[in-house]
């Protein structure tokens, strides 16, 4: 028996960075099943400079021509004002807004000794703030219906590192920490939110791929992000790799370690001597939250609590 399809019908979805590369498939897909959307793209240069109507007003014109609903939006995600504008949008034109996929991002890549304030200020304003900007007020739009998807654009240079890239890699990773924590605070309202690291072929990876850049088209990443953004997935907390046809799931995970004992303060070298038990990854667990972990500490505690502290 066929799956049923994945469908978007009645759904509305804002996707950042919209005009080309990977948010372009994301919108066009979105569309195609049904769904009304806002293309946000500034229009810009991969640096940020710039900006144009054009790459958001393309894919807007593609979307009607295949017979779905869609507007354009030229907001810079860098700016509070423009982000609520965006949902703003949503809203008027749309009725609401379900989804929102933070795909919209710039480069300003150069070794750390090398990074000036500017460019950090830059990457981070577009990646990490701009996901802020829009997803603050849509998630107060879908706390009052009782529904909404978030997809956050990380990368597995935040998640792992990559030369070259310390102002990107904390804006990617600081976007796995904010989706976390709207996949706690959205949970009983139904919002769900996860994390994509994308490997694909865009303006801003062609010249970083090399041979492998053949192999790495956009709309391969697509089916994982729309799959998020559905109705049909109820998976919350989580980051997905996804490139070349390969999709596999990153985590964060937390090993056994090595207790010391309760109330008690080991020399700096008993812990050198444990670091290989510390280091150990067998029997890992992964953790939905900062209470869980906390909670396990307790348990160890109250298992093993003599009641004396020793130095």
């Amino acid at each position: 028996m066929a799956d049923a399809p994945i469908t978007f019908d009645g759904r509305v979805a804002i996707v950042t960075g919209a005009g080309g590369g990977l948010g372009r498939e994301y919108a066009l897909e979105l569309a195609r099943r049904g769904a009304r959307v806002v293309v946000n793209d500034l229009g810009g240069a991969v640096d940020g400079s710039g900006g144009s109507a054009r790459a958001a007003d393309a894919v807007v014109a593609e979307i009607a021509s295949g017979g779905g609903e869609a507007v354009a939006s030229y907001d810079s995600v860098a700016d509070p004002d423009s982000g609520a504008a965006m949902v703003e949008t949503a809203i008027d034109r749309f009725g609401s807004v379900d989804i929102v996929i933070n795909n919209a991002g710039i480069l300003r890549d150069r070794s750390f000794p090398n990074q000036t304030v500017d460019d950090v200020d830059a990457v981070l304003d577009v990646h990490l703030r701009g996901a802020f900007n829009v997803s603050r007020p849509a998630f107060t739009a879908m706390k009052e219906r009782g529904y909404g998807r978030f997809v956050f654009a990380s990368s597995n240079s935040g998640l792992l590192g990559n030369f070259g890239q310390t102002n990107y890699g904390a804006a990617k990773m600081g976007l796995v920490g904010l989706s976390n924590v709207l996949a706690i605070e959205g949970a009983k309202y139904g919002i769900r939110s996860n994390v994509i690291a994308p490997v694909a072929r865009t303006r801003m990876t062609e010249e970083l791929l090399g041979p492998l850049a053949e192999y790495v088209h956009p709309a391969q990443v697509m089916p994982m992000v729309v799959y998020l953004a559905s109705e049909a997935c109820e998976l919350t907390h989580e980051i997905f790799s996804a490139g070349a046809g390969r999709y596999a799931r990153f985590f964060v995970g937390l090993t056994p370690g090595w207790f010391a004992g309760a109330r008690r303060q080991p020399s700096v070298e008993e812990l050198a001597e444990h670091i290989a038990d510390i280091r150990a990854t067998e029997g890992f667990s992964i953790y939905s939250g900062a209470g869980e972990e906390l909670q396990r500490l307790g348990t160890l505690l109250a298992g093993a609590d003599d009641g004396t502290v020793s130095e």
